[in-house]
């Protein structure tokens, strides 16, 4: 659940605010209420079961080189759209360097104070009230993996936040995004019956208008440089609370791309590595 919102499309300009002062009010209100298991944002909580482990056993099956006890150890993860730190402190317990940025301050100040209570994590993570453009020129090429998990939703121009995501992952580095795709079905469970009827998320949160069909999301990355390796159904059971992969991708869906190596440009695919690379992620986090 983020705000970004792109308004123009010159990525490097940091003089004009990106984000949407409405949603950033929306979500102002419920900046104190990041922690609560039980309330507002209860289903981002159980999520973790499901993200964590997709990012974590997607980014093993590409390397044999990790730490048992810290597997993401030495890895620069970027968490766009943090709000109060709920996959950020995760990420970072696995070992991983993590800067997560939130454009509204309340929530940075909640995720800040969250992992004070941590020493470890207080060193491996880092806070910032941005949004991605703004930290684009002094972050070229410097993450290995970016999160943005249930953000592409809230983003006015799609196209300029991929290409930012580009520009500060390094040659062969990972994006990982979770969203709800465009469909009749989506909007019926998703919006009228998750926000209005059962409460789930805030009444609001979502815009029908604004959610993205991974068909053109898939474009959208292919187009700016990156490489879709996986793409997986996401589905999440109110009564129990829970979340379980699933071959449909009509509601919810995860997606993971890799951005082309620097002596990659001319984008070659198909070769077997890359084929073992997707077999392996497309089952990532599913016996977890």
């Amino acid at each position: 659940l983020s705000l970004f919102r792109f308004t123009v499309k010159r990525p490097f300009s940091t003089s004009y605010s990106s984000v949407d002062s409405k949603e950033m009010k929306k979500f102002q209100l419920l900046a104190h209420k990041w922690w609560d298991e039980e309330g507002e944002y209860a289903a981002l909580h159980s999520m973790n079961d499901i993200r964590v482990p997709f990012i974590r056993d997607t980014l093993l099956s590409m390397t044999s080189n990790y730490h048992l006890g810290n597997p993401l150890s030495g890895i620069k993860i970027l968490d766009v759209g943090c709000g109060g730190g709920l996959l950020s402190e995760p990420l970072g317990r696995l070992g991983a360097s993590v800067t997560g940025i939130d454009p509204v301050e309340d929530n940075i100040r909640t995720a800040d104070r969250h992992k004070s209570f941590d020493p470890i994590l207080a060193k491996r993570i880092q806070y910032k009230s941005s949004s991605l453009e703004e930290i684009v020129e002094e972050s070229m090429e410097t993450f290995d993996v970016i999160v943005a998990s249930e953000v592409v939703e809230h983003v006015a121009d799609l196209e300029t936040f991929i290409k930012c995501c580009s520009q500060v992952l390094k040659p062969e580095g990972s994006l990982f995004i979770t969203t709800i795709n465009k469909t009749q079905l989506s909007y019926v469970l998703g919006i009228v019956v998750a926000e209005k009827i059962m409460g789930i998320v805030p009444e609001g949160t979502h815009d029908w208008e604004k959610l993205v069909p991974p068909e053109e999301l898939e474009r959208l990355l292919e187009s700016n440089g990156f490489s879709v390796k996986t793409v997986n159904g996401l589905l999440y059971n109110p009564l129990s609370g829970t979340w379980s992969w699933m071959e449909n991708t009509s509601l919810n869906y995860a997606v993971h791309a890799v951005k082309s190596g620097a002596q990659a440009q001319s984008h070659t695919t198909g070769t077997p590595p890359e084929t073992d690379t997707e077999e392996r992620s497309a089952t990532a986090g599913t016996t977890a």
